[in-house]
């Protein structure tokens, strides 16, 4: 079981990005996903997730407004779709599966990991 995480890069603040996470080995289509991040120095934390089906989303108050995390369970794929971009956003952002079909806020909720990608807003 796999998660790739793609799509990040270096920007200028008040840009945007597109995130992509594609599973394979399985499919997660009855599993909550979500998005977290990882600045230099600072804890994990939790940016956005979505339910199963995709009905309900929840995200930080941080990005709440400028990120929008979306799934599509034919393809296996979840994104995450970033503007507004501020340099506090820098981080390696990181994909997961989680252990029910709702989302959480909580890291130990979720069972598969992907690699990260790294994200660079500029100022």
């Amino acid at each position: 079981v796999q998660l790739q995480a793609s799509g990040g890069g270096l920007v200028q603040a008040g840009g945007s990005l597109k995130l992509s996470c594609t599973a394979s080995g399985r499919s997660f289509s009855n599993n909550a996903l979500g998005w977290f991040r990882q600045a230099p120095g600072k804890e994990r934390e939790f940016v956005a997730t979505i339910s199963r089906r995709g009905a309900n989303t929840y995200y930080a108050d941080s990005v709440k407004g400028r990120f929008t995390i979306s799934r599509d369970n034919a393809k296996n794929t979840l994104y995450l779709q970033m503007s507004g971009l501020k340099p506090e956003d820098t981080a390696v952002y990181y994909c997961a599966a989680g252990r029910r079909s709702y989302g959480s806020t909580a890291a130990r909720e979720y069972a598969y990991w992907g690699q990260g990608t790294q994200v660079t807003v500029s100022s």
